[in-house]
């Protein structure tokens, strides 16, 4: 899933509001983090993570690579935040400007 800058623009404006769900210690991608993740996009189309400075990998890596693993898009990384996108499949709730 490809999103425009302004589609992207929206989806930040709205995860600006939010706080960060799960942090992302030393441990880094652990498969129990990728499962709560996506457990997460059952209930929820945006999700915000914190990665926290005892991380030892790339927080953009690590973006991309949890983004590859529950099949949604990373919309930003801003400082030590992620913002992933995933929409519902039958409805989505966020609508996105074309």
């Amino acid at each position: 899933m490809k999103l425009t800058s302004k589609q992207r623009a929206y989806l930040r404006s709205l995860a600006s509001k939010e706080n960060a769900l799960f942090q992302i210690g030393k441990n880094n991608l652990t498969p129990e983090i990728v499962a709560t993740v996506e457990e997460a996009f059952n209930t929820r189309e945006l999700v915000k993570l914190s990665i926290l400075k005892s991380a030892v990998e790339d927080p953009v890596a690590m973006g991309e690579a949890l983004a590859e693993r529950t099949h949604s898009v990373m919309v930003e990384k801003i400082g030590h935040k992620i913002v992933l996108y995933r929409p519902f499949k039958d409805e989505p709730e966020i609508k996105l400007p074309r």
